[in-house]
């Protein structure tokens, strides 16, 4: 319950339509509402209890004060708008940020869970990639320039912030941006995953995540076809949904190819999240294929106990460890090569899951609340707030 003495802590989220940066700004809320006044402002109203049960919160039992900018029963039409449109999208998103801006004043600190911000005041702000709310100037298209006009956006403001960066690969994105340094704090897996022993899990792959072009689906399953013909029975669970109405065409390759090897690969589009649990539990290995800012996916597949296969370049190299350099590889043919070298060795295998057991710790919730905790303790006690 807040007291008169609790500092008073404005955390911004525009929207919460999915996704893993919402399972950051849930847990950044838990963290928060132990010590602080919290309020969270976003564009509609959120379910708490619903919100709970996706990410593991317990945000509902806390005196968190909610603020949103629409009436409840504009939530849905406006959702829906927003996910047919980029720049309906971004408009309702600026149109929070000219709120934040005139709320800021009246709190102790305004922390932007959703990136790189200018909130009218310095504040915090929690970095999954840069320029996902504005863009360089110089490069915005006109839409782009007017709304960042129309919210007084200010690069200068933004690089005053102090920054949190889910990765040290985001974070020296970061430098090289915007100039600035930021301090690493890796995204909690929220998800509850009952594994089973390494013996009873099938001898199989999981490819978790959107089904879209950058995530290159195709050559996962390119690589396993030619891991099976070197003679290991290997099976592939894709599961994730679509990127919308513009990633129909690569969804559709996906489902063509996956259809051609049936036999072996089983393609779970918008799975229940009970049965993604099953899955995620029962592989033994997981394979990722795109340079990920953080990649909870493959987080996820650690947590699960499984081997997980990656690009040797990106924010899931952190998740891995490059300790585990058997396990990273640079196209195609290396991977098949790693692959191949892993599913050979028995012992190699044991050796493998000791060391990726090692590095859970690093993607707990329990880490991710102390750290935040004690940063923002750290920067109000330097703020002189």
């Amino acid at each position: 319950m807040a007291t008169r003495t609790q500092q008073k802590i404005l955390v911004w989220q525009p929207y919460f339509m999915g996704g893993g940066a919402e399972a950051v700004a849930l847990w950044i809320l838990e963290a928060l509402s132990q010590d602080y006044d919290v309020t969270l402002h976003t564009l509609s109203h959120v379910s708490f209890p619903w919100l709970d049960a996706m990410y593991d919160t317990q945000v509902s039992d806390k005196n968190i004060t909610l603020e949103t900018q629409l009436q409840r029963w504009m939530r849905l039409p406006v959702y829906f708008l927003m996910s047919q449109s980029k720049i309906l999208r971004m408009a309702f998103v600026y149109w929070t940020i000219r709120a934040l801006k005139q709320k800021a004043p009246k709190y102790d600190a305004v922390f932007s869970a959703f990136n790189g911000l200018d909130m009218g005041e310095l504040g915090l702000q929690y970095l999954h990639w840069v320029h996902v709310v504005e863009n360089d100037y110089d490069r915005a298209k006109p839409w782009e320039k007017a709304l960042m006009k129309w919210a007084d956006f200010s690069h200068d403001r933004l690089r005053k912030n102090f920054s949190i960066a889910n990765s040290q690969y985001t974070a020296e994105r970061v430098k090289s941006t915007y100039g600035i340094e930021s301090k690493v704090i890796f995204p909690p897996v929220t998800t509850t995953i009952a594994a089973l022993p390494w013996q009873e899990k099938e001898n199989a792959f999981l490819c978790s995540g959107r089904i879209v072009e950058p995530k290159q689906t195709h050559r996962i399953i390119n690589i396993l076809k030619v891991v099976r013909e070197k003679g290991f029975d290997v099976k592939l669970y894709i599961t994730g949904g679509g990127g919308g109405v513009y990633a129909q065409k690569y969804l559709r390759r996906v489902r063509k190819i996956a259809k051609q090897h049936q036999d072996w690969v089983y393609l779970y589009e918008d799975l229940p999240y009970k049965d993604y649990l099953d899955i995620l539990a029962r592989c033994r290995y997981g394979i990722h294929y795109k340079f990920e800012p953080f990649g909870i996916s493959v987080a996820e597949m650690l947590k699960a106990g499984m081997i997980p296969f990656v690009r040797s370049k990106g924010g899931q190299v952190e998740i891995v460890g490059r300790e585990n350099a058997g396990l990273l590889f640079d196209n195609e043919a290396d991977g098949v090569a790693k692959i191949v070298r892993v599913l050979s060795d028995p012992d190699l295998q044991g050796e493998t899951l000791a060391q990726l057991a090692q590095r859970q710790s690093l993607f707990s919730t329990q880490r991710f609340v102390d750290e935040i905790q004690s940063t923002v303790k750290d920067y109000l006690a330097a703020e002189g707030r």
